[in-house]
């Protein structure tokens, strides 16, 4: 896709100007003659820091003389700090040579010629090994330009207690997941005695789009064309408008809340919620004695089954100096058996199917039910460049509707606003 221009931001996020090109890329060798390649990625939790020592460690003890592999872990926690760092490398031409980014913005940097194709990184068997919504996560324009260890999904929790007491039918399959007329009929009943039905605001951020878009999909639409160029037609299509207002019956009727108490649904103020996967694990180890479980998305009224997905990934940027040297320590950090070590150790469902082979725990309800919406109804944030104006727009939008702005209106404003940015910096000449 041609640009008329390399955007001037990559994301509402990456504030400030861009300068590609600027100053000249260091020299990526040590004193040894090892080819140096860096990787950026947020901090996290300390299993996962030691996971980063010790396959970095192996990784050069196995390429010594040849590859020296490093990481600078990133502090995120501070706004964008993260995102910052990176738009100020661009601006200096001095980006890793592996960069981690959030599912949703790999388009964006693929789009503005950032991060490199990855097609080749694995055989077309190896490339089979990882599930459906991850490759389609990280895939721009037909060409892939990442790969990420491990996925998300959002289900239904309830808490079973007050499901049980309401007599409300809790869903074993799939095929028998809560219509939206019976997931409102359900937090209609259960919102009573200072306990909402349910909390759908996962927060007033990326947590929108990413847990809400899927009743768009759901209703037979989605929230930008498929191909990530148009907005109009779709997030506020006849269908979209109506995924809006179903979600503002649960707030206007006082079935959710649109500012939802800190662990609502853990401590028991909500009897279900539309909340992550890796609440499974906060739920079995701080909350011993709560009575919950978890069922699949709600599906639109005659509408197609879905579910949200998506987590951050490795991608190979301009800047590197020895692209086939990147790629080995891609190969290597995603083999089969680094990527079903690394879900293990931050408690996140892996993205080969291979890895659900070792990781038995899958196989047990409540993560089996995880492992089905992941390989059968997932679905990734839409794949557009445009995607930081759509998620902001998208955000405030939802927020107006649930404050009592028109929904079409609410809707019309986000298409244009995300149509404007795809058209001055993405649309063919």
């Amino acid at each position: 896709m041609k640009k008329r221009v390399v955007a001037a931001v990559l994301t509402a996020m990456l504030a400030g100007s861009l300068c590609v090109g600027c100053g000249q890329v260091k020299e990526r060798v040590n004193e040894d003659g090892e080819s140096v390649i860096t990787v950026w990625s947020p901090t996290d939790e300390p299993a996962i820091e030691e996971w980063w020592v010790e396959k970095i460690d192996a990784f050069n003890q196995a390429h010594k003389g040849r590859i020296h592999l490093q990481r600078e872990a990133i502090v995120r926690a501070d706004s964008y700090a993260y995102e910052d760092k990176i738009n100020a490398a661009i601006t200096s031409n001095d980006l890793p040579d592996i960069l981690f980014v959030d599912g949703p913005t790999v388009s964006v940097y693929a789009a503005n010629e950032i991060t490199l194709p990855l097609d080749d990184l694995f055989t077309e068997a190896e490339w089979e090994d990882f599930l459906d919504s991850s490759k389609q996560q990280n895939t721009y324009d037909g060409k892939i330009y990442a790969v990420g260890a491990t996925e998300s999904s959002v289900a239904l929790f309830y808490n079973a207690d007050m499901l049980e007491e309401a007599g409300i039918r809790i869903p074993q399959s799939k095929e028998e997941a809560w219509t939206w007329t019976e997931f409102y009929e359900a937090a209609k009943k259960l919102t009573k005695d200072g306990v909402v039905g349910t909390n759908i605001i996962m927060d007033k951020g990326e947590g929108l789009p990413y847990v809400l878009e899927q009743f768009w999909i759901s209703n037979g639409t989605d929230l930008v064309s498929a191909d990530g160029s148009q907005a109009d037609g779709y997030i506020n299509s006849p269908e979209g408008v109506e995924a809006a207002e179903f979600l503002n019956s649960l707030i206007q009727g006082g079935y959710a809340n649109i500012d939802p108490i800190q662990k609502e649904f853990h401590n028991e103020r909500a009897a279900t919620m539309l909340g992550g996967s890796w609440e499974v694990a906060t739920l079995e180890n701080d909350y011993p004695d709560l009575n919950w479980g978890i069922t699949y998305f709600p599906v639109a009224d005659n509408g197609i089954l879905s579910s949200p997905t998506g987590d951050w990934a490795a991608s190979v940027t301009k800047n590197t100096q020895d692209m086939e040297a990147a790629k080995e320590a891609l190969r290597f950090l995603f083999s089969e058996e680094n990527v079903a070590t690394y879900a293990k150790a931050i408690s996140k469902p892996p993205t080969r199917k291979s890895s659900y082979d070792v990781l038995t725990e899958y196989n047990a309800y409540p993560r089996s039910m995880i492992k089905e919406q992941l390989m059968e109804t997932g679905h990734p944030r839409p794949r557009t460049p445009s995607y930081s104006v759509l998620s902001a727009e998208f955000s405030e939008a939802m927020l107006n509707i649930f404050t009592g702005v028109d929904a079409k209106e609410a809707l019309d404003a986000a298409a244009a606003a995300t149509d404007k940015d795809y058209n001055k910096y993405y649309a063919q000449e």
